[in-house]
């Protein structure tokens, strides 16, 4: 651990979000720290953090590891981008870790797309068959948008959730719908979690209810517990939440129900909404 309670606190945070040892120190009460990018883990990086960050910025020293799979130069490729995205990202007195991981992914993926960073050997030659995976996939006729009702976002300690909900007849449809939120928002697609569940009534009084936690334990069982007590049915709830850099402990939970729970309301799903006859639209998109 380094004597910055600040950057302890992000330590433990980055290793709890993404695997354990992303982010760790190098020099028993150093600053040297290595960070491995989750969106290129053949590259750890290696870093230092002065005394009185977050006041002050980290510095990109370079390398750390670089893996067998990377063509040589890559890497001081790479350790450039990131330097660059820190110098965007960084703001005196926040933290940044977070937010660098987040936007060194879309440089890379930028870079790729653009023909200017090739970050595996087999890569210029991926066969024909691949390519038309790709393209296969890109193109996909992943239908009309479900008619999703959002509640208005709620930010916590630079956290921000966002609730949204829509009818759904089936564990099939609701599926597809997650499917076509996720491969439609990039922004959704990059959050930190993306916490589900749904209560459905089926055929011949088959009922149907599940949930996922998608990394954040226990937040889907929550979020359906919720719907049981609220008695709602036929219907899918999807809480996102972007990770704010600051650990909120216990408190998330409390939030993520709440956003549920507004959205709920929203679309008129709860009580709330049913006997008031008013289902408010605001917000659906």
């Amino acid at each position: 651990m380094s004597t910055n309670e600040a950057l302890d606190d992000e330590i433990s945070a980055i290793n709890s979000i993404f695997d354990e040892g992303t982010f760790l120190s190098v020099i028993e009460d150093g600053g040297l720290f290595s960070l491995r990018l989750p969106s290129f883990p053949s590259i750890t990086l290696r870093l230092e953090f002065p005394a009185d960050y977050p006041d002050a910025p980290p510095f990109i020293l370079g390398t750390q590891t670089v893996g067998q799979d990377v063509q040589k130069g890559i890497g001081n490729q790479v350790v450039d981008i990131v330097r660059d995205v820190l110098v965007e990202v960084y703001r005196p007195g926040e933290a940044c870790i977070f937010d660098l991981l987040e936007e060194v992914r879309e440089a890379l993926e930028k870079a790729e797309e653009q023909g200017t960073l090739h970050l595996h050997e087999n890569q210029s030659t991926a066969t024909g068959n691949e390519s038309a995976k790709v393209t296969q996939a890109r193109d996909l006729d992943l239908g009309p948008e479900p008619p999703w009702t959002v509640a208005p976002p709620i930010t916590e300690k630079k956290s921000i959730f966002i609730a949204r909900v829509a009818l759904v007849s089936s564990p099939t449809q609701a599926k597809s719908y997650l499917s076509h939120f996720l491969a439609t928002d990039k922004k959704a697609a990059r959050a930190t979690h993306n916490i589900t569940a749904w209560r459905i009534h089926g055929q011949n009084e088959a009922s149907y209810q599940d949930c996922d936690d998608d990394g954040e334990t226990a937040a889907g069982s929550r979020i359906l517990h919720l719907m049981q007590l609220m008695d709602v049915w036929d219907v899918m709830v999807v809480v996102t939440r972007w990770y704010g850099g600051v650990l909120l402990g216990p408190d998330r939970f409390r939030i993520i129900n709440t956003a549920a729970r507004e959205a709920l309301i929203l679309g008129g799903f709860a009580k709330e909404g049913r006997e008031s006859g008013d289902v408010k639209k605001k917000g659906k998109r």
